[in-house]
């Protein structure tokens, strides 16, 4: 059995693990060994399938170590969500279950070492973002494609560079920003605050300069960090989307319809950039990052405010070399860089048919 005597010190040896092998998730769950997610996939860290008695002691002894005392809710609700750190070690964001009547637990490594812009292949017209003061900033993707990452990594940048108030709001914080420059807030949703929609109305009295929203999940999310960002805040955030005629069209189908076309104006108005990626498998590195960025200029507020939202992909195309890349081209720049192999490329590419056609 992994469980000693000492059962504290055997679970901080697994989070010590999983920070070694840079996982993002710990899966504690019955009839499958303890498993980390490293990047992106599913790795068994041995093959003793933890039996159901295992997982209700581990998930015990985390509670003993968070100083929570709820588990018994965990018993009553079916689920309960809590963060801890360990000093020295790290942050934890603890989500546990039951599933088939036994104890199942997932927990995210919330990293101080923050990543590396360059060695993640982040371009520099994505960093470059930091200089914006005021506007709507978005990164989109797929769940799992890096969003987080590279949103961390321009926070980073403008607490290097300026000195302002950041304000981040997260479910969870996934990575840990110290004071720089600036001074920065972190809240977690939930832990902190009731929900992204109360900790974004009471934030607008805080006196930020910078907001990151996790999440854009609703029309009251939206419509705040719409607010904020005409108020002369720079907001950042995220959307499982891909691309960004699809995310425009996305935020502007949230609102009823006699609204849309004032919701198409403050766009067009406050939008700074989409910014969409991609992580493609790559025997190389693990995952290479592909990104569509789009930067707004006049052409792009034009087609916003006159709903030609089908036409920015040709706004993109054209203006290459000017900041702006469509996702085809970045993959193709990784497969010239031998990052990803042909296969991928076309998985992965918006017009798989062109895509083909320039690979032969």
């Amino acid at each position: 059995m992994i469980y000693g005597k000492d059962l504290k010190m055997k679970i901080e040896e697994i989070f010590i693990n999983a920070i070694e092998k840079k996982a993002s998730d710990i899966f504690i769950i019955a009839g499958k060994p303890l498993s980390f997610k490293i990047m992106g996939e599913i790795v068994s860290v041995n093959n003793a399938p933890l039996t159901a008695e295992e997982t209700y002691v581990i998930i015990y002894d985390i509670f003993k170590i968070a100083k929570k005392s709820n588990i018994e809710q965990l018993y009553a609700e079916g689920d309960v969500d809590f963060s801890f750190s360990i000093p020295k070690l790290g942050r934890f964001r603890v989500s546990a279950y039951m599933q088939r009547n036994s104890y199942a637990a997932v927990i995210r490594v919330v990293f101080f070492e923050l990543p590396d812009p360059e060695k993640l292949g982040i371009p520099d017209a994505v960093m470059n973002l930091y200089k914006k003061t005021k506007g709507l900033v978005l990164l989109t993707g797929p769940a799992g494609s890096g969003k987080s990452t590279t949103l961390a990594c321009i926070i980073d940048k403008i607490n290097s560079e300026r000195n302002c108030h950041i304000m981040t709001f997260e479910d969870p914080i996934e990575f840990i920003h110290g004071h720089k420059k600036s001074i920065v807030s972190q809240r977690e949703i939930s832990t902190d605050s009731k929900s992204y929609v109360s900790s974004l109305r009471s934030a607008l009295r805080q006196a930020p300069d910078v907001m990151l929203i996790g999440e854009m999940r609703d029309l009251e999310t939206i419509e705040i960090a719409l607010t904020a960002a005409e108020t002369g805040h720079l907001v950042l955030s995220t959307l499982h989307t891909t691309g960004a005629a699809n995310t425009i069209d996305r935020i502007i189908d949230v609102f009823p319809s006699n609204q849309q076309q004032q919701i198409r104006i403050q766009l067009s108005m406050q939008l700074q950039a989409v910014i969409s990626q991609h992580l493609i498998p790559s025997k190389v590195c693990g995952r290479a990052a592909a990104f569509e960025v789009m930067l707004t200029n006049n052409a792009v507020s034009n087609l916003i405010r006159e709903s030609k939202i089908h036409q920015l992909n040709s706004v993109i195309y054209a203006s290459d070399g000017k900041g702006m890349k469509s996702m085809d081209t970045s993959i193709m720049e990784l497969y010239e860089s031998g990052y990803i192999d042909k296969e991928n490329a076309l998985m992965y590419a918006t017009e798989p048919e062109t895509m083909a056609k320039k690979l032969k």
